[in-house]
């Protein structure tokens, strides 16, 4: 049975947030905006995506 995948797109700036919110950015692996990168759809990655939801888009595939 495969994962589900998750691509994470990043659409706004992290540079005025919080400090931990400029870590979790990173920490998805996303430096540009308008980069995307695909995770795998575990707990971590959906507590990482609900911290930051307001920089980001997701799509489920």
């Amino acid at each position: 049975m495969a994962k589900k995948k998750i691509e994470i797109t990043l659409v706004r700036s992290p540079l005025a947030c919080k400090p931990n919110h400029r870590r979790t950015v990173k920490a998805l692996g996303l430096r540009k905006i308008g980069q995307s990168v695909t995770h795998d759809d575990t707990d971590v990655i959906r507590g990482m995506i609900n911290t930051v939801n307001y920089l980001i888009n997701v799509e489920e595939s």
